[in-house]
């Protein structure tokens, strides 16, 4: 097969992609009924789309409303598809696309188990709390901890505790808000 007919991480991709895929963080404000997050995500994968972190929780109960926060790397062009697909989904409220509407902040929780005993245990400790990682359970064989804040700050703390006697990573994915007095 030709080159430029290889897929390119796009379901289009008998068309050449000259653009450069980003990571960004859309906001989605749903109706919170059954099967709405089956239908996001089939969008997603019918489509060839890879999400690389997905959040959904109520966040209105009155109203009945929840928020999916969906990260993807994507080109401009597949972004645009992916957004426009979104918004024709009945119980679509709105999407907003942090990244690009300006300052947004965003967060997950990770927790970690790690094995720990002699030196490593030390060493363990001391870069948990450089990275103000709780102790959320501990036994004389190991330590299982909660760190919260950007992604790349788990990852670092993940890359270190590898060598340490890393067992299990468990992650929420990304919660992220946009900033300033507006609601979405």
């Amino acid at each position: 097969m030709n080159a430029h007919l290889q897929p390119t991480g796009s379901a289009y991709f008998l068309t050449q992609e000259t653009q450069q895929a980003e990571r960004h963080t859309l906001s989605v404000l749903v109706d919170n009924e059954p099967g709405i997050l089956a239908r996001v995500v089939g969008l997603f994968s019918a489509r060839g789309y890879n999400i690389e972190s997905l959040t959904v929780s109520e966040t209105e109960h009155d109203r009945r409303l929840s928020r999916i926060t969906v990260v993807v790397v994507a080109t401009p062009k597949v972004l645009v598809q992916i957004k426009t697909q979104l918004e024709r989904l009945v119980p679509v409220h709105r999407v907003h696309d942090l990244t690009a509407e300006g300052a947004y902040l965003e967060r997950e929780l990770a927790l970690i188990k790690v094995r720990g005993s002699g030196e490593h245990r030390a060493e363990t400790l001391r870069l948990a709390d450089a990275f103000r990682a709780h102790i959320v359970d501990a036994t004389v064989e190991s330590f299982v901890f909660e760190v919260t804040g950007k992604p790349e700050k788990i990852d670092s703390f993940i890359a270190l505790m590898s060598p340490l006697g890393l067992v299990e990573v468990v992650r929420t994915g990304l919660a992220a808000i946009a900033r300033g007095a507006e609601g979405m």
